[in-house]
């Protein structure tokens, strides 16, 4: 075990502790975010465990590209089960059709991964 070494500031001793994955090296998506604050507010044994072991942040990349994936397969097949209409004889209603077949796919996909 490496031995922790310490910094004064005032008079407190404060570990000198540098995560190898810095959180900013790639920004957390949508469903990244909505993971870290479900696990930070409802579950935060878990959420302190993988801040610990330096497994926070990349679980959190691995579950919002995981969701990104997810929903844009369910897309193609929530398209090709339910056709919108022409996108050229009605655009609002294609924007409709396809931000209802969306927000099908994202509940299920949070449902499954967010808040697991």
């Amino acid at each position: 075990m490496p031995e922790i070494t310490y910094t004064q500031r005032g008079d407190y001793l404060i570990p000198d502790i540098i995560l190898s994955d810095p959180p900013d090296a790639e920004p957390l998506n949508k469903y990244g975010r909505m993971r870290k604050s479900y696990l930070k507010d409802h579950k935060p044994i878990l959420y302190n465990q993988l801040l610990l072991s330096e497994q926070l942040y990349p679980h959190l990349r691995d579950t919002g590209c995981t969701a990104m994936e997810r929903i844009e397969s369910m897309m193609t097949q929530l398209v090709k089960r339910d056709p919108p209409p022409s996108k050229e004889s009605d655009q609002m209603g294609w924007v409709a059709h396809m931000n209802s077949l969306r927000y099908s796919a994202e509940e299920v996909v949070i449902a499954e991964l967010v808040y697991e």
